[in-house]
């Protein structure tokens, strides 16, 4: 039995999970909120309970620091030595890593050359690495990317319609991104496919982000986001796909630079830009209440996704499992309700109403028996699977 920490960190804040493994028994979790500011918020589950406080960190090692301190003083492991693997995710990989690796500092180089493309979380995953070496010395680090899933794509699917040179020079193309829940939806889907020779399943990891792939064989060979998040299907605050000239239109009109669309593309769009709240709960209210801004952003959002299980479905030669998830997934039967009815005719997709409504939150299937594709609400696991990586790599 070895203790391995996982640590999925952001600007200002910084996640973890304390696993027990190879068992996968979680023994801690928790967050820092608000690194950096003057008002902080730790908060720790453990055996059952739930403490908050509110410290100061004033960086990202602080907060590690309240990390580990916290599981000694609350009796969760006796020394800092107990911890025998840290994993971190990292959001972007490029075109480098295709599995998860050991940190070290050609690493270290490689996801500060990708920074460009993962501006906000790429910095954010370093900092968190140098905070826990830090306070962790003897601990290794284990770089777990969002992008490696989606290194089995073939250049057909993931090249852009550029000039070639650009695609070359600069490794403009499609990366993806929620691999590491796909990877795991992937595996999961197992359960539902016996006898299946080469399974089809097209997983939709939908929540605030949100992004669709098709998987043969376990393998990517398709995922809806493209060189950054930004890109697939609508999000909580991202347009998804669109034509590329509204870019250049809305900086002529609205006499924008650049960067402020883009960042207005990437944080005022999507279910906030057209509904006014970039959470699908909102929007759902907004819907019951008959408000036709959340109308038309419930529906688009409907239309994205089933839009994108079509093309799938034509570009896996069929489907035997669509799989439900993350936020949305796990937790609105009547968006999956409403997916599936959209894709219920071309697909020959039934489902089980009644069922559908009971999985809130809860695994199973809810396609009847007589669907010609299984579909499946599954809850995503990053965390156990940056804890089975850091225990394969850490512990060798």
């Amino acid at each position: 039995m070895a203790k391995v920490m996982v640590v999925n960190s952001g600007s200002s804040s910084l996640k973890f999970k304390l696993f027990e493994m190879p068992e996968e028994k979680v023994l801690a979790a928790g967050n820092c909120e608000r690194i950096g500011l003057a008002d902080g918020i730790f908060t720790i589950k453990y055996d059952g309970k739930k403490d908050q406080t509110f410290p100061v960190f004033k960086n990202h090692e602080d907060a590690a620091k309240v990390v580990v301190n916290a599981l000694v003083e609350k009796g969760i492991i006796k020394s800092f030595e107990e911890i025998k693997a840290c994993g971190h995710r990292v959001v972007q990989g490029g075109k480098y890593f295709s599995k998860s690796v050991l940190f070290n500092e050609d690493v270290v180089e490689k996801i500060k050359s990708l920074i460009p493309l993962a501006p906000i979380h790429n910095p954010a995953n370093l900092t968190c690495y140098e905070a826990f070496k830090e306070v962790l010395p003897n601990c290794p680090n284990i770089a777990v990317f969002d992008t490696a899933f989606h290194q089995t794509m073939e250049p057909v699917d993931y090249t852009f319609p550029i000039p070639y040179e650009l695609t070359q020079k600069y490794d403009i193309r499609r990366y993806g991104a929620h691999g590491t829940s796909h990877q795991y939806l992937a595996q999961e889907a197992q359960k539902y496919l016996e006898g299946v020779k080469h399974p089809k399943v097209i997983s939709c990891h939908i929540g605030s982000g949100a992004s669709i792939t098709a998987i043969k064989d376990g393998k990517c060979v398709a995922t809806s986001m493209g060189l950054t998040p930004l890109g697939g299907i609508m999000m909580g605050t991202r347009t998804g796909d669109m034509d590329p000239s509204v870019f250049n239109y809305v900086c002529q009109v609205t006499g924008k630079s650049s960067e402020e669309v883009y960042q207005l593309f990437n944080k005022q769009s999507g279910f906030l830009g057209v509904g006014g709240s970039s959470d699908s709960r909102d929007i759902l209210a907004g819907v019951d209440k008959g408000d036709e801004r959340c109308i038309l952003a419930n529906d688009l959002f409907n239309r994205r996704v089933a839009d994108y299980i079509g093309q799938y479905f034509v570009r896996l030669g069929g489907c035997d499992l669509i799989i439900f998830s993350a936020g949305i997934g796990e937790n609105e039967p009547r968006t999956r309700q409403a997916i599936c009815d959209l894709i219920a005719d071309a697909l020959g997709v039934k489902i089980d109403k009644e069922l559908n409504y009971s999985l809130r939150g809860k695994e199973g299937l809810f396609s009847t028996p007589d669907s010609k594709i299984k579909v499946a609400m599954i809850p995503t696991d990053e965390e156990v699977m940056i804890a089975r990586d850091a225990y394969r790599l850490g512990l060798k």
